[in-house]
């Protein structure tokens, strides 16, 4: 499916805003993004925790040090943590515009869950395998 920028970003904040208020108020010092495809840097991380892939495509990956792993001085000078969806992977994946949706509202929530510091068989536990 081909989505214009406007309707991707759309989709990803409707995912965000769905996330409730005292989990998303947690999420301090993230920043998420958004990107057509990813670098060859972000495509050596497909094997991260962090990495949520299908296949061989990347659909969103999580940089940054998870809310569990930070210290009582975490957030002093450091950049903010990123997570960043990809706009490509999810339009050669899902035809159905539906499933779009579902999809690209999956990857959110699951990076979002590894900022919170879940690994994989926590996000599968969850349903966001």
């Amino acid at each position: 499916m081909r989505a214009s920028d406007e309707y991707f970003e759309e989709i990803v904040a409707s995912a965000l805003d769905a996330i409730p208020d005292e989990l998303f108020d947690g999420l301090e010092n993230v920043v998420v993004t958004v990107a057509d495809e990813p670098d060859a840097d972000q495509l050596a991380a497909i094997d991260d925790d962090g990495a949520e892939v299908v296949g061989d495509e990347l659909l969103g990956l999580y940089e940054g040090v998870p809310a569990t792993e930070r210290g009582i001085d975490y957030g002093i000078g450091e950049l903010p943590d990123r997570i960043i969806i990809f706009k490509g992977p999810h339009e050669r994946l899902f035809d159905d515009p539906v499933t779009f949706v579902d999809e690209v509202r999956r990857t959110v929530a699951h990076e979002v869950g590894h900022a919170f510091g879940n690994d994989e068989a926590m996000l599968a536990a969850l349903g966001l395998d």
